[in-house]
Order: structure tokens, then sequence, then C-alpha cells
């Protein structure tokens, strides 16, 4: 099999291997057999392909135990401490605090979020080099409906890949060479390059026409929203790399909202399975406009389609009808106090120890506790205190937790119009906050300050705030996220001190593993402050 050798710390285990998927449109047979030599000769070929590219996603977002790009997300912002085990390694605590010195032997801290980024996007760059081999006669609204989804998907993991890193090696296609890393400017070209050509080649249908799971104009055009707000806010420009305009970003959004069929979930608690048990919308609801579908079917044989990095979320090695246990990333204070007694999102989000009178005895095991664990990704475990996950027969609770990812709500589309300047932003804030607030909903006059309150509370503990505290200004994220205070650490009283001047060094990049470093010959440079 021709396989190409990026110096990544990975071997690809096959371009189009495909793990054994369960959920909807992740259903697919092992290809571990089929290669670039004896591939791509049929669309069905290509499909299969395609299919590859969403499990590549899936790994990338769901595969990754402990430092995954949400829990990664979470603790960089002010929503999470690193919390964990008191007797554990000083790991969460590493990234929550932007300081090495907190555990130095821990030079490659994400490298499994790094090797799954490549995989995942080799698979997406062999699909998009081999697609026209394939003899489509007069489908070519089919071709470019599988390129558009595979462009998408490239962009999403380049997206988080940038945001986390900055300057990293660029590929739009396999490669063996040993290339340097890419300016960031760069890889947004491709990033906005990928969502414009899907927003203007996959179907105009309304999402209730597309098979569940599958990748939609509507996911692109927001995607690309996003996009644009969170370069042009870090990066201080005008415009998305010259492709795409304010005016334009707008028109994208406006469009989704106009003809996707998306809407908000009459209750926000039943978009989150801790926060509703018999009223759960559902995985597939309205208001999920891009989301990555993951399933218990995990194993420890090479199959990884669960969501392995919940079992960060629950209480620390213990467990209370609903919640199941888990290993004790805890919730500060800080966001639990943002809301008000009125906003239904607050109990909604968070599991709060002595308001809801939980017997939690485990506080001696406990790092950074708080008395707040998050809900809207917690275990579950049944009345008699089993695991969820034992009941559709997966192999252990800690990678058969199988929630998905939500990506993109219809909530954040409305805000992010607002904040865009829509002529209709004082109706998507109020209709955002009405559903939260109910009978106690009362106007809030639209400002920038006002939708960047919102979304703060809209979307705690769903890995957004911390990208939205970054496209405000490096400066403005380090004063809002560095604290100096007192957590109980095993029982004990200990101060706990998040730097400003650490995250203004690092200008709110993570650590290049240094394995990659290293495997690159030095061709690699760390990013400073690290």
């Amino acid at each position: 099999m021709k396989l190409y050798n990026f110096y990544l710390l990975l071997i690809i285990l096959g371009a189009f291997t495909v793990t054994s998927c369960t959920d909807e449109y992740l259903d697919a047979e092992p290809l571990t057999e089929r290669n670039t030599d004896n591939f791509y000769k049929t669309p069905a070929d290509v499909y299969d392909a395609l299919v590859g590219c969403y499990d590549g996603m899936q790994v990338a977002v769901g595969g990754v135990s402990g430092l995954s790009y949400p829990i990664t997300s979470m603790i960089l912002s002010d929503n999470l401490y690193g919390g964990t085990g008191n007797a554990d390694a000083f790991t969460f605590q590493t990234v929550d605090e932007f300081d090495l010195s907190r555990a130095p032997a821990e030079q490659n801290l994400l490298e499994p979020l790094w090797v799954a980024y490549y995989r995942g996007i080799y698979r997406c760059n062999s699909l998009l080099q081999n697609v026209n081999n394939v003899e489509w006669g007069t489908d070519t609204a089919l071709r470019d409906q599988y390129i558009a989804e595979t462009r998408v998907i490239r962009s999403y993991l380049y997206f988080q890949m940038v945001k986390l890193w900055g300057n990293i090696p660029l590929l739009t296609e396999p490669s063996p060479e040993n290339i340097e890393q890419a300016e960031a400017e760069e890889v947004y070209k491709v990033i906005a390059e990928d969502l414009v050509f899907a927003s203007e080649n996959l179907p105009d249908q309304p999402y209730t026409s597309v098979e569940a799971g599958r990748i939609t104009k509507w996911a692109a055009k927001s995607l690309l929203g996003r996009v644009y707000l969170y370069y042009t806010g870090y990066y201080g420009a005008t415009d998305l790399v010259g492709i795409v305009s304010k005016d334009k970003a707008l028109q994208h959004l406006e469009d989704v909202i106009a003809s996707s069929g998306h809407d908000l979930v009459p209750d926000f608690a039943s978009l989150w399975p801790a926060a509703s048990l018999e009223d759960y919308a559902g995985e597939n609801n309205e208001e999920v406009v891009f989301s990555v579908k993951l399933t218990y079917t995990s194993d420890y044989n090479g199959n990884t389609d669960g969501n392995h990095w919940m079992v960060m979320l629950g209480m620390r090695e213990f467990a209370s009808y609903p919640y199941g246990n888990g290993w004790g990333i805890t919730v500060t204070p800080k966001i639990y106090q943002a809301f008000s007694a009125n906003d239904s999102r607050r109990n909604a989000s968070i599991i709060a120890i002595d308001e809801e009178n939980i017997p939690f005895d485990k506080i001696n095991s406990q790092r950074e506790y708080t008395g707040y664990y998050s809900k809207k990704y917690a275990p579950l475990v049944d009345s008699a205190g089993t695991s969820i996950t034992a009941a559709v027969g997966a192999t252990d609770f800690q990678i058969g937790q199988f929630q998905d990812f939500f990506v993109i709500r219809y909530s954040d589309v409305l805000l992010m119009a607002a904040e865009l300047g829509s002529t209709n932003a004082q109706d998507y804030l109020d209709k955002v906050r009405s559903r939260a607030f109910g009978e106690n909903f009362t106007s809030v006059p639209v400002s920038t300050e006002a939708i960047q309150n919102e979304r703060q509370l809209e979307f705690a503990l769903e890995g957004i705030r911390y990208w939205d505290l970054l496209r405000r200004g490096v400066d403005v994220a380090a004063s809002i996220i560095a604290e100096s205070t007192t957590l109980s650490n095993g029982g004990v009283a200990t101060p706990k001190t998040i730097s400003a001047s650490n995250i203004l060094a690092t200008k709110g990049l993570q650590q290049i593993p240094n394995n990659q470093i290293t495997l690159s010959n030095e061709v690699l440079k760390q990013n400073t402050g690290w």
C-alpha cells in the first residue's frame, strides 16, 4: 500500500481504514484491504472514502482521551479548572495555567490530538486528490457534494489546529515532505476556500432532507461565520483573508436563519441528557446545525467511535442518579455565579453539589474542588447507579460514552448574526434570552457587550468560551481568565493562580508536542512561552 510518511508521529493505519461505526451516517464496513492502487474506481468508492473522512473527524474530536479538543477548550477558559484527582500529575493544571513548570516532564501534552488531526486531514486530502480519477458521467452534482463535505471536514480540523497552535504545517495533498510551518493566514485561506466551495455546492435544501450526521450547506455557512469572527478578532483583520467580507459572512448566517429549517428547541434543558432525562430532544433535534456523531462501540482493539473525553467531566469517583462518576474536572464558581437565578440555563448546564443536595463524599480524592461539575456533558447512571453505557453493551464506561459533540447550535447562528450587525439583531438576541428566562424575560438592548455576555451563558461548558475571549484580544482574555484564589485539594485549602502574564507570553496558543519537533529535525519551531 502506498503510504506518505509525514514526520508527524503517526503511521497511517490505512488511508481508507474505517473503524466499525454504528451511528447513522457512520455505518460502514471495514475497508482495510483497500488502498490507493486499487481504490477510487467508482462513485461508491468515493462514498466509502468520505465515510472514512467522517470517521477521521469523529476520532479527532471524540476519540482522544483526556486532553481532547473539547476538554482543552473548556479548561483554557474561565469555565473550568483542571481538577482531576488529588494524587494525579498536574497535567491539566499545566494547560489550565499556561505553565509548563506545573508538570515539566509533560512535553507532549496534546500529541494524541495533533496526530489524530493529521490522520483525519490525510484522509480528506487523499479523497480530494483522487476524486477525479472516477468516472462520474453526468452526476457531477454528487461529485461536488462529496468534495464539499470533505472540504468542510478538512476545514474544521484545520480550524481547530490553527486556533490551538497558530502556525502549523499545511498540507492540501498527501506528501512525504518535511515541511515548515505555514503562516496562519495561509491556513485560513484554505479554510475559507473550503467553506466557500461547500456553501456553494452542498444541496440547497432544509436540514430535515439530509441524512442525519451529514454536513449540510447550513453547517458550512455557519462554520464560515464562526471562522470569520475568530480570524478577524484574533488577528485584528478587516475580512477573512480577502475572501469573505463582513457583509458576506452575515449573508451566509442570514441564509441559515431564513432557509435551513433550523430553530431553537423550546426548552434549553432538553438539549442535554443529564438535564432533561425523559424530555431529551435527541441528538438530531432542530437546533443542531453541526455535530460530531459519537457512539458506544469503542473498544481497546482500534475502534474509537465513542466519546472518550466525557468521563473527565464526571464527579470524581462518585455517582448520584442520574449523574455518573468520572475523573473530576471541576466547574468554576465564577460561571455558576454569572447566571441569574431566573435563568433556566444555570441548572441545565451545571451540577451544583450543595444546591442539589448531592451527598458527594470524595472531596479528599478531588483536586480543585468547587462544588460544581458540568451537566451538559455529564456521564449518566441509571437508578441503580450503573453506567448507562452498560445497557447498550459498551466495552467500558470510560470510552463508551456516546453523547454527540455539538459544534454549532442554532442559537450560535442567531448570536453571530446579531454580532455582525443584522437588522434583526435585537430580535435574535431576544429570541435566545426569552427561551432562557421564560416568563421572567426582559429585553436587553442589543450591543457587543450584551451579545458577549449572552454567549458566555448560552455556551458555557461547550468549549466555545475560550475562543470567544481570545477573539476579543489576548490581553482581554488574559485579564478575564487570570485569577488568584484558594481551592480544596484533597480537602486542604490550597492556593491556585492563573497568571495573565503566562497567557500573554503564549499569545493564548498551546505547546507544540516536543516529539513532533524532534521528528521534524527541528524544522518545527516551538510556540513562544512554552
